[in-house]
C-alpha cells in the first residue's frame, strides 16, 4: 500500500518556472519507476518524465531542456523542476510510483501558465 502526495502547482505567467514535488509513503519496493503526467480535459493523459531508482530519466519530447525530474530515495520524493514554461504545458500533473506488485497515483495538481 502506497500514497502519493502532491504539492508546487500554481498559476505563473509564460517564461515562468514551477518546482512540483510529491512525497510516497506505506510499504515501497526498492526497485521502482517514478513519474509525472499530466492531462487536460478531452485527451488521454500523457507521461512528462519518469526516474528509475538509479537516476536514469526520460523526457518526452516537447519539454526537454525545459523540465528536470530528480529524486530524493532517502526521503522517497521525485520532483519536476518546470523551467520556461509555455501555455501548452497547463494540465492537471499527476504523480505515479511503478514496481513490480504495484502501481499507484497521486491525486493530481493543477499547473496553469499564462500569456
Amino acid at each position: 500500500q502506497v500514497q502519493l502526495v502532491e504539492s508546487g502547482g500554481g498559476l505563473v505567467q509564460a517564461g515562468g518556472s514551477l518546482r512540483l514535488s510529491c512525497a510516497a509513503s506505506g510499504t515501497i519496493f526498492r526497485l521502482n519507476v517514478m513519474g509525472w503526467y499530466r492531462q487536460v480535459p478531452g485527451k488521454q493523459r500523457e507521461l512528462v518524465a519518469s526516474i528509475t531508482s538509479g537516476s536514469s530519466a526520460n523526457y518526452v519530447d516537447s519539454v526537454k531542456g525545459r523540465f528536470t525530474i530528480s529524486r530524493d530515495n532517502a526521503k522517497n520524493t521525485v520532483y519536476l523542476q518546470m523551467d520556461s514554461l509555455k501555455p501548452e504545458d497547463t494540465a492537471v500533473y499527476y504523480c505515479n510510483m511503478n514496481f513490480l506488485s504495484g502501481n499507484y497515483w497521486g491525486q493530481g495538481t493543477q499547473v496553469t501558465v499564462s500569456s
